[in-house]
């Protein structure tokens, strides 16, 4: 057993896909039970558990929570991608659609990039513009592409011209 909580967290999801998803929310509420009852990190854990075993209702609030109460840099884009796929299942695209612009709009070319974009370009389908979705989409990927950036691109952009 690890001694560092965030070893022992990392050690149950690496066996999350053999648990049952009842078993992970309680293992994870276990380690969380640990933390001070407003501890942000363990709140953002607490979501993820839930929101793994398809208990969305209970994750936003959690997830709101953990966000409110100052997640640091590393957490708080993968908990704001988390919320907005949370609601999104929620069936809250609105909201879903404008927290993923805002984390495109704070990081326009880093490592949350393609996440929040794949992430994105689902709740834009969902909400029926899955032209705006698809261009979404392959902006993203266009940076990874070892060639082809500029023509992707520019189709890309000609998905949503008017």
């Amino acid at each position: 057993m690890h001694d560092n909580w965030r070893d022992r967290v990392a050690d149950i999801w690496s066996h999350a896909s053999s648990m049952a998803e009842s078993d992970v929310v309680i293992a994870i509420d276990d380690l969380v039970a640990e933390r001070d009852h407003d501890d942000a990190e363990a709140l953002f854990e607490a979501a993820g558990a839930r929101d793994y075993a398809g208990l969305e209702t209970e994750a936003e609030p959690l997830y709101r929570l953990a966000l409110e109460n100052g997640l640091d840099a590393a957490l708080r884009p993968r908990a704001i991608i988390q919320l907005a796929s949370t609601l999104r299942n929620l069936g809250q695209l609105d909201e879903s659609i404008a927290m993923l612009e805002q984390q495109l709009h704070e990081h326009p070319d880093d490592e949350w990039t393609g996440p929040t974009a794949a992430f994105l370009a689902l709740a834009l389908t969902s909400r029926g513009d899955p032209t705006l979705g698809v261009s979404v989409a392959l902006m993203a990927i266009a940076n990874y592409l070892p060639i082809y950036q500029r023509s992707v691109r520019g189709y890309a952009a000609e998905l949503v011209a008017d």
